[in-house]
C-alpha cells in the first residue's frame, strides 16, 4: 500500500480517535465544551479539524501546543509527482521552500498539499485561502508562497502578530491588566528557579514528588515540598519569595505545576533528541511490558548515526496499549511518530524480541511495517536468540535441566526464611575471613563483599550463569545450612528433602556439572555482554558470534583435562568422593542390571561435556540464521579488520540495491566509481590501519572528513550501522519503569509517568539543559498569572 493512500485511510481513524479521547461536558453555552488533550493533536495539516471548531477556552491552549511543535515539515519524505496541464510535465514539492519559508509553511503528506501554520491558527470562520482549508498544491506557481506573506498589513501577517504575541505573555491583556512590578518579577524568576531545582533533583534520582499528608502541619510533606523547605533554610530569598511574601494563589507548589515542570523538561530533552536526529535515517527498537498498575506498555527507542559517526540509542517515549496486537501496537506507533513529526518512511531497521506479534511474517509487527516500507529490515534481537539458545539445551539435554531444577528446589530451601539465609551468610563470612588469614583469598577493594544466592530465570540475561558462580562461591555454607535443616527442620518432608539435596550436592556427577555449565555459559555470558552495548553493530556482532563458536570447539578439543582436575580439586576441598574415569559407569537410580556397561571416561567426557558443547552449537547456528542472509553478507565486506580483507565491490553495489530510496541509478554508477578509490585511499591512510568494526570505521571517516569525500560509500556504513543488534537499552527502560513508577505510584498517570521517564532515562542531555530553558517553556506552555 502507499504511503498516500495509507494516509488518506488514517485520517478517518485519526479523527475518531480524536473524538474517543475528548471529554465532553455541558455547560451554560450552546455549543458544549470539549477538552481536548494537547498531545493528541495530530501533526498533519491536511488532517487537522478548524481552529473554530473548538471551544473558545481551549482555542489558545491548541495555538500554543503547535507553536511550540513547529510547522510539519516532512522535508525527508518522498514527494509524489503529479502532472499539470495538457503537457507531460510532471511536478512535486519542493522541500527547500522548507528553508524559505521556515516559520510558517507545512506540508499534508496525506493530502499531497502546503498549509500556512500562523493562517489555520488565527483564521476565522468563513473567508477563503488556499493555504488553510484544502491546502495549495500548485507547484509550478511558486510565487503563490510569496503573495501569500503579502504586504505588512495582509492577513497572514496579521496571524503572524497574533502568533508572536501570544507566545509572548507581556502583550497578553492579563499582563497589561496587572501592575506587576520588577520587584515581583524577579521574585517571581526566584521562586520558579526553586521549584526548578527541587523537580531537577528528583526526576534525576527517579524519586517521587508527592507526600500522603501535605498539609501544613503535616511531619512529612512529600519529596517535592520537604526539599524546597531545605532550600529556604539555606537561603533567605527562596524563603522570602517561596514562603513568607509568596502571593497565596502563584506559590508554584501544586501538583499541576509539578507535573508542568516535568513535561518541560521533557519536551527540552525530546527536542534536543529530535534535533540531532534531524533528517537522518534511523531504526527502532521496540518491546512492551507491564507496569505496577497491570497497564501494557509499549516503549519506542530509536537508533541513528550522529554528525559525527556515532551509534546513538535514545529513549523516544513509552506508550500505552490496550492491547499488543500487531495493529494496536503499529497504531500507537505512528500516534508517536505524528507527534514528533517523524515518518515511517524514513525507517531503516526494526528490532523486536522474538514474540509471534512482533515477528510474524504476515500480520506481524515486522510485516505490518515492511508493507509500509520495504527498506525497515528486521532483525531479531540477539541477545534475545543468545539466551533462547540456552533454554534450548536445558530442554534437549536430560541433565542439563535436572541440575537446574536441583539448583532451583536447593534455593528454595535454603532462602525460604530469613534465619536460614542469615546462617548462610555467617558461615560465608566465616569462611571468608579464615581464608584471609590463610592467604587463600586476596583482599582489596570490591573484593569479598557479601554475596547472596540468586535464582534464574529463562527471560533474564545471564542469570543462569551467576546462578551457578554463587553457587559454587557459597558451595560449603549452603551444604553447612542443608544439614542444620536435616536436624532441625519443621516437618518431615523439609528434613527428607535436605537429605536428598545433600546427596545430591556432594555427589561427583553434580559438582562436574556446575564446573562444566560454569565453563561453557561464560563463553554466552561473556557474548551476551558485548552484545548488549548501545554501540554494537551488525557486523561485529557476527564476529562475535564466529569467535564464541570457535571458542566452544577449541574447549571440546582442549579443556577436557583442566575441567577434570577443577573438579577433583574441587572435591577434594570440600570431602566428595573422586570417581575413577576407568570404572563403569552407574547410572543413579537404576539396578546394575539395566547398565549401559560404559566407563565414567565415556560418560563426562562424551555424553555430557562433548555433548552439551555440540547442542550448544547446533543451536547457535539454528538461531543465528543471518549468517546465510545476502544483506548481511553484504554488509560484511564494509568491515575494516586486517586492512580490508573481506572489502568486495560487487557485493557492496548489492547492498545498495536493498536501499532504492537513498541510492538512484546514477548513484549506483558513481557508487562503483568510489569504492575503487575509497579502498585503495584507506589502505594506503595509516589513520585506517589497525581499526577493528565498522562503527569505529565511521567514526574515523568524520573525524579524516573521508565521509565528505566518499558520501555514497559513508551512507552504506551508516545504513549498516542502523541496523539493530540487541535490544538492551529497551530493557534498561523497562527497568528504569519499575523505579520511577513503583507499588507506591501505583496510580502514578501514562503521561507524568512518560516525561519522568524521559528525564531520568536520558540524563546525559537533562545535565545539559539549563533552568533558563526549562522555564521559559514552562512558561510558554499556559497564561501564567505572573510573566519572567
Amino acid at each position: 500500500m502507499s504511503l498516500d493512500k495509507y494516509f488518506k485511510r488514517k485520517s478517518l481513524e485519526d479523527e475518531e480517535s480524536i473524538k474517543a479521547s475528548s471529554h465532553v461536558t455541558q455547560s451554560s453555552s450552546k455549543k458544549s465544551h470539549i477538552e481536548i488533550n494537547p498531545d493528541t493533536l495530530l501533526a498533519d495539516p491536511g488532517l487537522r479539524r478548524p481552529i473554530y471548531e473548538y471551544h473558545i477556552n481551549d482555542r489558545d491552549a491548541i495555538r500554543r501546543a503547535y507553536l511550540q511543535k513547529g510547522p510539519c515539515q516532512p522535508s525527508h519524505y518522498d514527494f509524489p509527482q503529479k502532472q499539470f496541464g495538457n503537457i507531460s510535465t510532471l511536478r512535486r514539492f519542493n522541500p527547500a521552500w522548507f528553508g524559505a519559508y521556515p516559520t510558517w509553511l507545512e506540508y499534508s503528506i496525506a493530502k499531497d498539499a502546503a498549509f500556512c501554520l500562523y493562517c489555520y491558527l488565527f483564521k476565522l470562520k468563513g473567508g477563503v485561502d488556499s493555504f488553510v482549508g484544502d491546502g495549495f498544491s500548485n507547484w509550478k506557481k511558486r510565487e503563490r508562497f510569496d503573495l501569500h506573506i503579502g504586504k505588512s498589513n495582509s492577513s497572514h501577517n496579521a496571524a503572524r502578530i497574533k502568533c508572536e504575541n501570544l507566545m509572548n505573555e507581556k502583550q497578553s491583556i492579563m499582563s497589561l491588566l496587572s501592575e506587576q512590578t520588577v520587584k515581583s518579577q524577579s521574585d517571581y524568576r526566584t521562586r520558579s528557579n526553586a521549584s526548578i531545582e527541587c523537580a531537577r533533583f528528583l526526576l534525576h534520582q527517579g524519586l517521587p514528588f508527592r507526600g500522603h499528608d501535605e498539609c501544613e502541619c503535616s511531619s512529612n510533606q512529600g519529596n517535592y515540598l520537604e526539599l524546597l523547605h531545605f532550600l529556604s533554610r539555606n537561603n533567605e530569598a527562596i524563603k522570602r519569595v517561596t514562603f513568607s511574601e509568596a502571593p497565596k494563589h502563584n506559590k508554584l507548589t501544586s501538583p499541576d505545576i509539578q507535573k508542568d515542570i516535568t513535561q518541560a523538561t521533557a519536551e527540552e530533552i525530546t527536542n534536543v533528541i529530535i534535533k540531532d536526529l534531524g533528517e537522518s535515517l534511523f531504526s527502532i527498537l521496540i518491546d512492551e511490558s507491564r507496569d505496577i498498575s497491570i497497564k501494557e506498555q509499549m516503549t519506542v527507542v530509536i537508533r541513528y548515526v550522529d554528525n559525527n559517526g556515532h551509534i546513538i540509542e535514545r529513549f523516544l517515549g513509552i506508550q500505552h496499549v490496550s492491547d499488543t496486537t500487531a495493529s494496536s501496537l503499529k497504531a500507537a506507533i505512528e500516534a508517536l511518530f505524528s507527534k514528533h513529526g517523524l515518518s515511517i518512511s524514513r525507517l531503516r531497521g526494526q528490532g523486536y524480541d522474538g514474540a509471534s506479534n512482533m515477528r510474524g511474517e504476515f500480520n506481524g509487527l515486522k510485516a505490518l511495517i515492511l508493507n509500509s516500507n520495504p527498506s525497515a529490515y528486521y532483525v531479531h534481537c540477539f541477545a534475545h536468540r543468545l539466551q533462547l539458545t540456552l533454554v534450548a539445551v536445558t530442554k534437549k539435554h536430560n541433565e542439563v535441566g535436572d541440575v537446574f531444577n536441583f539448583i532451583s528446589s536447593i534455593i528454595n530451601i535454603v532462602g525460604a526464611s530469613c534465619k536460614r539465609m542469615e546462617v548462610v551468610r555467617e558461615k560465608q563470612y566465616a569462611r571468608i575471613i579464615e581464608g584471609l588469614e590463610n592467604g587463600e583469598i586476596s583482599s582489596g577493594r570490591g573484593l569479598n563483599q557479601e554475596t547472596s544466592l540468586r535464582r534464574y530465570g529463562d527471560t533474564r540475561w545471564g542469570s543462569h550463569y551467576i546462578t551457578i558462580i554463587r553457587l559454587l562461591a557459597m558451595f560449603s555454607s549452603v551444604l553447612d545450612v542443608l544439614e542444620i535443616i536435616r536436624e532441625d527442620g519443621m516437618n518431615s518432608e523439609q528434613r527428607t528433602e535436605a537429605i536428598v539435596l545433600t546427596g545430591i550436592m556432594e555427589s561427583f556427577n553434580f559438582v562436574f556439572m556446575l564446573h562444566c555449565l560454569r565453563r561453557i555459559l561464560a563463553v554466552t555470558n561473556e557474548l551476551s555482554q558485548a552484545l548488549q552495548r548501545k554501540d554494537q553493530d551488525i557486523e561485529n556482532a557476527m564476529s562475535l558470534l564466529k569467535t564464541s563458536k570457535e571458542r566452544f570447539k577449541l574447549m571440546r578439543e582442549n579443556d577436557w583435562e583442566s575441567l577434570l582436575e577443577e573438579v577433583s580439586s574441587f572435591c577434594i576441598k570440600h570431602d566428595i568422593d573422586i570417581l575413577n574415569m576407568d570404572d563403569e559407569y552407574k547410572l543413579r537410580g537404576r539396578s546394575r542390571r539395566k547398565s549401559q556397561g560404559i566407563t565414567n571416561l565415556h560418560h563426562f567426557r562424551y555424553e555430557l561435556f562433548n555433548n552439551i558443547i555440540d547442542i550448544q552449537l547446533t543451536e547457535l547456528d539454528d538461531r543465528f540464521t543471518e549468517t546465510s542472509m545476502e544483506l548481511l553478507l553484504c554488509v560484511a565486506c564494509l568491515s575494516p579488520n586486517d586492512s580490508f580483507s573481506t572489502f568486495n565491490k560487487e557485493k557492496l553495489i548489492r547492498l545498495a540495491l536493498f536501499y532504492p530510496s537513498e541510492f538512484s541509478i546514477v548513484d549506483l554508477m558513481v557508487l562503483g566509481d568510489q569504492l575503487d578509490t575509497y579502498i585503495i585511499d584507506l589502505r594506503g591512510d595509516d589513520e585506517f590501519s589497525g581499526i577493528e568494526g565498522i562503527a569505529s570505521l565511521a567514526e574515523k571517516m568524520v573525524k579524516t572528513k573521508k565521509n565528505l569525500i566518499f558520501p555514497l560509500v559513508y551512507m552504506l556504513i551508516k545504513l549498516s550501522l542502523l541496523l539493530p543488534v540487541p535490544t538492551a537499552t529497551v530493557e534498561r527502560v523497562f527497568s528504569a519503569m519499575h523505579i520511577v513508577k513503583s507499588r507506591l505510584r501505583n496510580k502514578m498517570g501514562d503521561k507524568w509517568m512518560n516525561d519522568s521517564l524521559v528525564v531520568y532515562i536520558e540524563k546525559d542531555i537533562f545535565n545539559k539543559i539549563d533552568n533558563e530553558a526549562i522555564m521559559k517553556r514552562f512558561q510558554n506552555m499556559k497564561t501564567r498569572r505572573e510573566q519572567l
